[in-house]
């Protein structure tokens, strides 16, 4: 069946507890902040919303990311920050027994979560790890590659961050973690045997019990609201943690990818940007002719895979509306779903999120 985009009376940050906002694309990109962004966060908890800032970047310590987040003007502690080395440390702690070696491609404050949690951070193959985990910082050189591939070969597990294949910085997309993975895979014929940051979960579960004010007061699932750019990472990991979510198109993730999501990477709400977050969100409904409306818009996809767009009176440009394009969405959802042709499809040349 089906899962389409849900709508709420009020904003979510009435509706949800705590938001588990990604950084890159969402609130940053790279220096530079994300336009709205610290507007909506300001409102959203205004009304009651707490803020987890979560991130696939292992490179920098959460001090430093919280002061460049309170170089923009937001308000938060330390700890509000979960960077995918605090995840990954503790996964591994999970995997490797106490004083494990641990051979780290990355920086120091990932090795400094793997001392925290009762392993030895080695720098090479020679010292003989147990395990190797890699992710992305902006010092990465053949030196590291190489020596990862020497210990895998050796028999080291092989693990990682995560597997973002892109990043975005303030000159455009970037080579990810992801895309770094390979050399290494190439190498060895290894694949990661588990990844701590997103599409995984394990990123969102933790930081609400890291974020919980006990651990007798954990936050639900259905109490937290993971916000992302992307829909293979952050809005995958909210569908396989059985999280609602929102997607904003500031970043990685534009009109073609969302109307076309395969079910895995369909997020609950969509929003222009962290404003949403306070902003009721409409719910798109369907009529018996199979059209489906939301605010002043209305789509239908034919079973030849014809779009069409139409405002209803008072409504503006559908090409211009995010309304219209939460009507594609799901009409264009459904139309996948019942095993309709995408390739044929000739999807509106939509000006919001392109």
């Amino acid at each position: 069946m089906t899962v389409f985009l849900k709508g709420t009376d009020d904003a979510p940050a009435k509706t949800y507890r705590l938001a588990l906002l990604d950084l890159d694309g969402v609130v940053y990109r790279g220096a530079d902040p994300v336009e709205y962004a610290a507007e909506g966060i300001d409102r959203a908890q205004m009304l009651g919303m707490r803020m987890a800032y979560t991130t696939n970047n292992a490179s920098r310590f959460p001090h430093v990311v919280a002061d460049q987040l309170r170089g923009f003007g937001l308000t938060l502690d330390d700890g509000q920050v979960i960077t995918s080395a605090v995840v990954a440390a503790r996964m591994l702690r999970r995997h490797l027994q106490d004083g494990a070696r641990v051979l780290v491609v990355g920086s120091d404050h990932l090795r400094d979560q793997i001392r925290l949690n009762g392993m030895v951070p080695v720098y090479k193959a020679a010292d003989q790890p147990e395990a190797v985990i890699q992710a992305w910082y902006p010092e990465l050189s053949w030196q590291d590659l190489a020596q990862a591939a020497f210990a895998i070969e050796n028999g080291a597990r092989y693990f990682t961050t995560n597997k973002d294949q892109t990043l975005p910085r303030e000159g455009g997309m970037a080579p990810g973690n992801g895309a770094m993975l390979q050399p290494v895979i190439l190498a060895t014929g290894k694949q990661p045997e588990d990844s701590a940051g997103k599409p995984e979960s394990a990123m969102y579960d933790e930081a609400r019990q890291l974020l919980a004010e006990s651990q007798e007061k954990n936050l639900g699932v259905d109490q937290c609201l993971p916000v992302g750019d992307r829909l293979d990472t952050d809005i995958e990991a909210a569908n396989r943690g059985g999280y609602d979510s929102m997607v904003v198109v500031t970043g990685v993730a534009r009109t073609p990818a969302i109307l076309t999501a395969p079910a895995k990477l369909r997020p609950t709400y969509l929003a222009e940007d962290l404003r949403g977050l306070t902003m009721p969100q409409p719910q798109p409904s369907k009529e018996a002719d199979q059209t489906w409306h939301c605010g002043g818009q209305t789509v239908k996809v034919d079973d030849d895979g014809h779009v069409t767009l139409r405002a209803l009176e008072g409504g503006g440009d559908p090409l211009s509306d995010l309304d219209a394009v939460r009507a594609c969405a799901c009409a264009l959802w459904e139309y996948q779903d019942r095993g309709g042709d995408m390739d044929s499809l000739d999807l509106p040349a939509f000006v919001v999120g392109a």
